[in-house]
């Protein structure tokens, strides 16, 4: 159900992205201590506003109204990805090769469920391929909990 909520409201947030020349990043509906929450998160090229984020929200919040595709009550956040924006598409693979990047896996690899180095690729058969330590690993994307960008101070 979660998926298909996901899903509906995707195609929803993509029309509004695509009327305001945003990109959609993701669609997340998730249960937090008791509370429904429906979060969108949005970017652009040079990155995005709290003004934008908020005109998103105005311009959604009647559509979600009208087509009301959620039955519980939940809170709409719209948002930037973050500077640690995780990585779930093919085209934010592309997007950030050669980029330094954390990940973690559902189970551990010889002890160790995260890892850290270069993002090398997404293969067509889903293997995630970084750079750690001058090695090339591949990790099945099914069995990698979150992949996001590494921040470096």
């Amino acid at each position: 159900m979660k998926k298909e909520i996901e899903s509906l409201i995707e195609d929803i947030a993509q029309d509004v992205a695509n009327k305001n020349n945003f990109e959609l990043v993701d669609v997340e509906y998730v249960k937090e201590a008791g509370e429904y929450y429906l979060r969108i998160y949005i970017d652009k090229e040079d990155g995005i506003a709290l003004s934008e984020c908020e005109l998103f929200s105005r311009e959604i919040s009647p559509i979600l109204d009208e087509k009301d595709p959620i039955v519980e009550n939940y809170y709409l956040e719209v948002s930037s990805p973050g500077l640690d924006r995780p990585l779930k598409k093919a085209k934010d693979f592309e997007r950030y090769k050669g980029r330094d990047v954390e990940l973690k896996l559902y189970k551990a690899i010889n002890g160790t469920k995260n890892f850290e180095g270069k993002l090398i690729e997404l293969t067509e058969d889903n293997v995630i391929k970084v750079e750690i330590d001058g090695d090339i690993v591949g990790f099945d994307k099914k069995e990698v909990a979150i992949i996001r960008l590494a921040i470096k101070f």
